[in-house]
């Protein structure tokens, strides 16, 4: 039988690898996430030591190339690990996974002499976060519309403006930033540069409050007249837009592996609670209304994660289609937006209290609807995608 499926050409069996690489991260989670996650949320502690603890097994820096010291994941693998990290605290795992996000510009386009200082001297060597900029206050949705701006000057380019919204920006030692070069050019004038924290004119503001994810440190960040050396700026002048599409194609699929994990969180919340549970003599599961409510998001939860591994194979193969990461990201952020509410609704009203899980679960997964491009922002996506040429 195992031989007529491989015959097949598909199969959703992993291999003993993927496997080992699924333990790994299921027991680092199990170990070091799950016993503190209550605490850093509520005191918005950023997960620093376990971040440094994850990079040591190598689930941080996960799509640094091998030639460059990382591990050189596949996107697929990315999202295996994203999907455990996720299941334990979906804003310790966004604290975790962002130098994955931030490298990207320079593992995308970057020069081999970048890849080899940026990515490994300093992210791999020495440990340090780097932070990805491209969201401002008027400009989150519609990424041709970011205002900061960096100006040529000789050898050098001057970037004035500010950043919102920022993932791990109060830690990060450099970050990728997106500006415009030629602002009358539109999307045809966007570039990136890398960006040093220390760099003159470089200022971190405020760190939100959030709802939710709280673990995970966002700020905003301002540049006044910060002179960047030519020699930072990312691949070509006047691409960074296609850059930042293209980073979105292989964020996305890692992004929705975190919501299908906190989606599988909530089932086998509801699942335990739903069995001790008893009203009207019985255990709450045997209640339709409560017992088709778990049968959804068990089906939510495992469609999601199969287009999620649709998206991240079809990056892993090359394949340039934005429709299916757009499929992943709405559709695993909404389905876990609806198991986190629907678990709140099994659990009654215990699911409103702090000392029971699907609480938390509830404040940290409206962010997945919003972040890495709204709910909304995808099916616009898709929809351009479907109609494309008509």
């Amino acid at each position: 039988m195992v031989d007529k499926i491989a015959s097949l050409g598909v199969t959703f069996e992993l291999t003993d690898e993927q496997k080992m690489l699924v333990k790994l991260a299921r027991d680092f989670t199990r170990e070091e996430i799950i016993p503190v996650a209550a605490e850093y949320d509520e005191h918005a502690i950023f997960p620093e030591a376990i971040f440094h603890k994850a990079r040591e097994l190598g689930i941080v820096n996960m799509n640094i190339p091998a030639e460059y010291g990382g591990v050189g994941a596949t996107v697929f693998e990315e999202c295996l690990v994203a999907e455990e990290l996720g299941y334990g605290c979906t804003g310790i795992s966004t604290s975790i996974s962002t130098n994955n996000l931030g490298a990207l510009p320079i593992i995308l386009a970057g020069s081999d002499a970048q890849k080899r200082y940026w990515l490994g001297e300093r992210l791999v060597e020495q440990g340090q976060f780097v932070s990805y900029g491209v969201t401002e206050a008027a400009a989150g949705s519609n990424v041709v519309g970011i205002e900061t701006r960096a100006e040529k000057r000789g050898a050098k380019y001057i970037i004035n403006g500010s950043k919102t919204f920022i993932t791990n920006a109060s830690h990060a030692h450099f970050f990728t930033v997106f500006a415009k070069t030629d602002p009358a050019a539109g999307h045809r004038g966007m570039s990136c540069f890398i960006v040093e924290r220390t760099m003159p004119g470089v200022k971190v503001g405020r760190k939100f409050d959030k709802l939710g994810q709280r673990a995970s440190d966002t700020a905003e960040i301002v540049f006044e007249n910060v002179e960047v050396p030519a020699e930072n700026l990312v691949g070509v002048e006047g691409r960074g837009f296609y850059l930042a599409m293209s980073v979105f194609d292989h964020s996305r699929p890692g992004v929705a592996a975190a919501a299908v994990g906190l989606q599988r969180r909530a089932l086998e919340e509801c699942v335990k609670y739903a069995q001790e549970r008893i009203a009207f003599g019985v255990p709450i599961y045997q209640h339709q209304a409560i017992g088709h409510k778990i049968a959804d998001m068990a089906i939510h939860y495992e469609a999601s994660r199969l287009l999620v591994w649709q998206a991240a194979w079809q990056v892993d193969a090359g394949i340039v289609n934005p429709k299916v990461p757009a499929y992943a990201k709405a559709f695993a952020a909404d389905m876990a937006t609806r198991a986190a509410v629907d678990a709140v609704q099994v659990f009654g009203g215990y699911g409103y209290m702090r000392e029971y899980p699907v609480e938390k679960l509830l404040r940290d997964v409206k962010i997945f609807q919003i972040y890495e491009g709204t709910s909304e922002i995808q099916r616009n996506i898709i929809v351009r995608e479907l109609f494309r040429g008509s």
